[in-house]
């Protein structure tokens, strides 16, 4: 594990920085490497002061808060089902919380409100996906993620529903959002507080949820509390979820790529899994923005654009060979 560990930190800390570092360089206006290194230094010129300190670096360090939290939460999504086709977004989490977003928006209500009523909608439609999954018997891998898309389509149809009611002037900003969105955020310590948290209090619980990925049955003969264990799984999940929702919109597929990629290259213990899946969501939501805003300058796309398009491959890939 330790071998492990200090690989996929020694690889991914650098990484980190570098996807960051990239971000801030490149935009509609690109940076040199020395006028980055003497804004660094606090000796550039105004507009690349302006540029680096007052917009790019708040927006690289939210993408990489809210890929950070996406990609937690599709590990532990993962091994909770022990289903590799598991993610936030696939089971209509992102959906939810997206539901409960826009209600809160539509309503007048403040931030604070927006981002309960965000959390409300990812923890019911927690409950609502994994109640209709289990119904009298067991969970079963299909079920979970049938019910899982139903669920996901229902939350866009009621999206659908809010946006043809809501009022016209504010339409393209909510559409925005929803195809996730990085300019709006602003403030990215909030969720660099959970994310680090988080991880924080997941990384206690790796020997548990390695013993929990073998199945219900091994971790209870194992002396682990299932149930328990099972719900705080849950509500992590749905915090996590409305934090990066509520960060950049429903960005979807980060939970399901990271966790994915960083098992075939660290193998599936969660001690290494979990911290590296927050660094490595955080590189891929950090490098597809910077993409999102580069491709089309001084146009942007939406940064949920790019990662639909990495992510729905991968997605046909996995279930390919779930068959």
């Amino acid at each position: 594990m330790t071998r492990s560990f200090l690989l996929a930190t020694g690889v991914l800390l650098p990484a980190s920085l570098l996807a960051i570092l990239i971000a801030l360089a490149y935009g509609s206006v690109a940076i040199a490497p020395g006028d980055l290194l003497a804004v660094i230094q606090g000796e550039g010129s105004r507009l690349h002061n302006t540029l680096v300190l007052e917009l790019r670096l708040p927006r690289a360090l939210a993408a990489f808060a809210a890929g950070g939290l996406l990609g937690v939460a599709g590990a532990l999504m993962q091994v909770l089902l022990r289903n590799p086709l598991a993610d936030p977004y696939v089971l209509g989490l992102s959906g939810g919380a997206s539901v409960g977003a826009l209600l809160a928006m539509l309503a007048g209500l403040s931030m604070f409100s927006v981002s309960v009523a965000a959390f409300a909608g990812a923890l019911l439609s927690t409950v609502i996906v994994f109640g209709l999954a289990h119904g009298t018997g067991s969970w079963t891998p299909t079920r979970l993620l049938l019910t899982g898309v139903v669920v996901a389509a229902g939350w866009g149809a009621v999206i659908s529903f809010l946006l043809a009611v809501s009022p016209t002037a504010e339409l393209p900003g909510m559409l925005y959002w929803l195809m996730g969105d990085v300019s709006h955020a602003r403030n990215p310590y909030p969720a660099w507080g959970v994310l680090v948290l988080v991880v924080l209090l997941a990384l206690p619980l790796g020997r548990t949820l390695n013993v929990l990925a073998r199945g219900p049955m091994q971790a209870a003969a194992l002396g682990v509390a299932v149930r328990p264990v099972e719900w705080t799984i849950y509500v992590a999940a749905a915090l996590i979820t409305a934090t990066a929702v509520m960060q950049v919109g429903a960005v979807g597929f980060v939970g399901l790529i990271v966790p994915h990629m960083l098992r075939l290259i660290f193998g599936n213990d969660q001690r290494v899994i979990l911290p590296a899946s927050a660094l490595g969501g955080g590189i891929l939501l950090t490098l597809a923005d910077t993409l999102a805003r580069t491709m089309i300058a001084p146009e942007q796309l939406p940064v949920g654009v790019i990662t639909a398009m990495l992510g729905v491959p991968v997605f046909l890939f996995l279930l390919y060979r779930s068959r």
